[in-house]
């Protein structure tokens, strides 16, 4: 395992990280939840996410009380959370100051923690002006609750908006961006934050690396039972992302995942670390042996040579044209 700078700071996050999204706290017991920490941790990994809601805050219980049990040392951990969709009042949700305090307060109660070394706008809130939310995670990081603040899913300039902002009032910038990232979608993080990466220091912590499931293969012969698509929910999964193009893209790329000795789920997880500009890999699993799997794929890394990724670029067709707007 190796571990990477976020971005410009000087805290490091393992190249791979596990994530609670979907799994804890709804379709993975809590007792199985740990077990599956127990066994990142065991193989290196240190940053463990999380967010408000995720299983309306049930997550980040079950990953709290998982960090008790295990009695990890604090120092050891890069542990995140994030804001924006707490509950059903006119209050409870959005990045205004008022809900940005109460849910970071009330995530760290559900955690057992003193303070989150990440804490992430977990969507930009067109309801409250950015500079309020900059203020907010400012005051965030100087009561000790918080030590780095981020984004998720904010566009480039929403993301240059807050830098500036924070720069002109001396508080405390954005630090790094959560964005999807994956074969199926990677324009945002290979050619609009582009620029973020050299002139801020962006650092990112990318999820959801098999497309909820798509590159893993599991989903080419139908959807299995106990699956994320078969889950209440999670219809928009099997319009939005199974789609026969993309099928038809997966059965491809796992001729090659074949030629070099490792799964399909591996050779995906292996193309987003490749990336120089990603921090970190947030993996999602519900058994032990299924965080070894993903931690088994960093052995490929290195199997992604030019050539090798000029045929993954010939089946996905849509890497960016990074020679728009020079």
């Amino acid at each position: 395992m190796e571990y990477r700078r976020l971005g410009s700071a000087g805290i490091k996050l393992s190249e791979l990280s596990l994530g609670s999204w979907v799994t804890y706290g709804s379709q993975v017991a809590e007792d199985m939840s740990a077990r599956c920490m127990s066994a990142a941790y065991d193989l290196g990994v240190n940053f463990f996410d999380n967010a408000e809601g995720y299983a309306h805050g049930n997550a980040e219980v079950v990953m709290g009380n998982a960090f008790r049990k295990l009695g990890w040392r604090r120092e050891d951990l890069v542990i995140s959370s994030k804001v924006f969709w707490g509950g059903k009042g006119p209050n409870d949700r959005g990045l205004s100051r008022k809900h940005v305090y109460e849910a970071c307060r009330n995530s760290l109660k559900r955690m057992q923690l003193d303070y989150f070394d990440l804490y992430f706008c977990h969507r930009p809130d067109p309801s409250t002006p950015i500079e309020e939310t900059v203020r907010a995670m400012d005051d965030l990081i100087r009561q000790g609750k918080i030590l780095y603040w981020g984004t998720s899913e904010w566009t480039a300039a929403e993301i240059m908006r807050a830098h500036a902002i924070a720069r002109e009032l001396g508080l405390n910038p954005p630090q790094m961006e959560q964005p999807q990232y994956n074969m199926i979608h990677r324009e945002r993080v290979e050619n609009e934050y582009l620029p973020l990466y050299r002139e801020i220091g962006l650092g990112t912590t990318t999820w959801s690396p098999l497309a909820s499931g798509l590159l893993s293969g599991k989903y080419n012969d139908g959807v299995p039972s106990g699956s994320r698509a078969a889950l209440p929910g999670y219809e928009w999964l099997q319009k939005q992302v199974l789609t026969p193009e993309n099928l038809a893209k997966v059965r491809e790329l796992q001729q090659i995942a074949a030629e070099l000795g490792c799964t399909m789920a591996q050779f995906a997880l292996a193309w987003a670390r490749r990336n120089p500009d990603v921090t970190t890999v947030i993996t999602g699993a519900t058994t032990p042996d299924q965080v070894r799997e993903n931690i088994g794929s960093l052995a490929f890394v290195s199997a992604l040579t030019p050539q090798v990724t000029e045929r993954i670029d010939t089946i996905l067709g849509n890497k960016p044209d990074l020679s728009i707007g020079d």
